[in-house]
C-alpha cells in the first residue's frame, strides 16, 4: 500500500473517545472547581465587607478620641497603662453586671498595662438615680464597692428593667458609706454635670445600648465577651 493511502485511511479514523466514567471524573472535576471559586469569592467578599466595617468604626472612634477620654471618669489600673478601656456602663444593664466579674480579672491578670475607665449613660428609667448615688459614693472614695454591691444585688432593685431606687439603699449599706451625706451629695449639680457629657459623648460616638467597649480607641468588632478578650489581647500584644 503506497503512502498516500496510508495517509488518506489515518485521517479518515474516528476521533478516540473518553471513557464514560472519565467523562464523570472530568465533569466532577470542573464542577467542584467552579464551587470551590465561588466558596472562595463568598468569602473574600465576607471579609472586605467585614473589613470596610471594621475599619470606618475604627475611622469614626479616632476622630473621636476625645470624647471617649474624660478627666471625671471611674478609672481602675495605672494612668501610664498602655491599653485603656473604656466602658458605657449603665447600672440596671444586666449584661454589665455580668461582664463585669470579667473584666475586673483582665484587669488583675494585666496590672501594669491595662486600665479601665467607665462612663455612665443611663438609659434604663429610673438609673440615672442610681449613677448619682454611684456618683456621690465616689466622693468618700467607695465608688467600685459602691458598684459591686449595686451589681450584686441588681435582681433585687432592678426588676424587668424597672428601677426601684429606694431598694438600692439596702444595697450599699454595709459598705461604709455616709448615706445622708450621699442623699445630699447625689443632687449636686457636677454630677448632673458628668451624666450630661457621658450621654453627649455616647451620642457623638454613636452608642445606643449597654455595655460598649472601646480599646485603645477601637470599638469590637462584633459584641462578646470573646471579642473583648481578643480586642485586648491584640492591643497587649501591640503594645508589647
Amino acid at each position: 500500500m503506497s503512502q498516500k493511502n496510508k495517509r488518506s485511511r489515518a485521517s479518515q479514523a474516528p476521533p478516540v473517545q473518553q471513557p464514560p466514567h472519565e467523562k464523570a471524573v472530568s465533569r466532577r472535576r470542573i464542577f467542584f472547581a467552579a464551587m470551590a471559586a465561588l466558596l472562595l469569592a463568598f468569602v473574600i467578599g465576607i471579609l472586605l465587607y467585614k473589613g470596610s466595617q471594621t475599619s470606618a468604626a475604627q475611622q469614626k472612634a479616632a476622630s473621636h478620641l476625645g470624647l471617649l477620654a474624660s478627666d471625671h471618669s471611674p478609672t481602675l489600673g495605672k494612668a501610664d497603662a498602655k491599653v485603656h478601656i473604656v466602658e458605657f456602663l449603665d447600672p440596671a444593664c444586666e449584661t454589665c453586671a455580668v461582664f463585669y466579674p470579667h473584666i475586673k480579672r483582665l484587669l488583675a491578670s494585666n496590672p501594669d498595662t491595662l486600665r479601665l475607665a467607665v462612663r455612665h449613660v443611663p438609659f434604663h428609667k429610673g438609673s440615672d438615680q442610681v449613677v448619682r448615688i454611684l456618683e456621690a459614693a465616689r466622693n468618700q472614695g467607695k465608688y467600685w464597692q459602691a458598684l459591686e454591691a449595686i451589681f450584686a444585688s441588681q435582681d433585687q432593685w432592678a426588676v424587668n428593667h424597672a428601677v426601684q431606687v429606694d431598694l438600692v439603699w439596702r444595697s450599699i449599706g454595709g459598705i461604709g458609706l455616709d448615706l445622708d451625706r450621699i442623699r445630699n451629695d447625689m443632687n449636686d449639680s457636677e454630677i448632673s454635670r458628668r451624666i450630661e457629657k457621658d450621654l453627649g459623648d455616647a451620642s457623638a460616638l454613636g452608642v445606643t445600648k449597654t455595655p460598649e467597649f472601646f480599646v485603645n480607641g477601637r470599638p469590637l468588632p462584633s459584641f462578646g465577651l470573646e471579642e473583648l478578650q481578643g480586642l485586648v489581647a491584640e492591643e497587649l500584644h501591640s503594645a508589647g
